[in-house]
């Protein structure tokens, strides 16, 4: 497990397709699908990171159905990786998070489909990710994380690259191979 590794889907700032920042709405599906593979590949715990009530209520009940209803009983997998979550209004309440239970602020690690100069290589984020300092990469929902937001952050990954010019992954599927490429053991 890696003990100092965090993972955020970050719901606001973000774009929408015309460029706008929007706040994105949950979905059930990446709330309980990124849990299972945060959990798979030993990631401390996965923030949602969304400003709006409205947003934390449903996830509460979400919650409360796999703590504590049936869901439990229904699939304690499902339980036990809803357990890494933690539900913040903004990135700055994610990091002090970290920082309360680390008394060291986490470096940013941020991710996109499009291209950004400067990326860092698989290679060295695996490198990075094994230090000793709290780490948090920050994934974006809608059509990506604002460039404000990005260029803030201290390193940002190359972005997957398919088979061809298409490239608009799920942020499931974005993630999975992200920290399988980051974390999964090749031999």
């Amino acid at each position: 497990m890696y003990d100092n590794l965090f993972l955020g889907l970050v719901h606001h700032p973000v774009y929408n397709k015309n460029k706008e920042i929007v706040t994105t709405s949950l979905t059930n599906l990446d709330i309980h699908d990124i849990a299972r593979t945060c959990k798979t590949y030993g990631i401390k715990n996965y923030f949602l990171i969304n400003p709006e009530q409205s947003q934390k209520d449903i996830f509460n009940r979400l919650k409360d159905f796999w703590r504590t209803g049936p869901g439990k009983q229904y699939n304690i997998n499902r339980f036990d990786a809803f357990k890494l979550i933690e539900f913040v209004p903004d990135i700055e309440t994610a990091k002090q998070w970290i920082k309360d239970r680390y008394s060291q602020d986490p470096i940013l690690i941020t991710t996109s489909a499009r291209l950004v100069h400067g990326s860092v290589s698989y290679k060295e984020m695996r490198r990075i990710i094994n230090r000793s300092f709290p780490k948090l990469i920050l994934f974006g929902t809608g059509y990506g994380m604002s460039e404000e937001l990005i260029n803030s952050s201290n390193f940002h990954i190359l972005r997957i690259e398919g088979a061809g010019p298409y490239n608009h992954l799920s942020v499931r599927s974005a993630i999975a191979i992200t920290l399988d490429r980051l974390i999964g053991d090749y031999k």
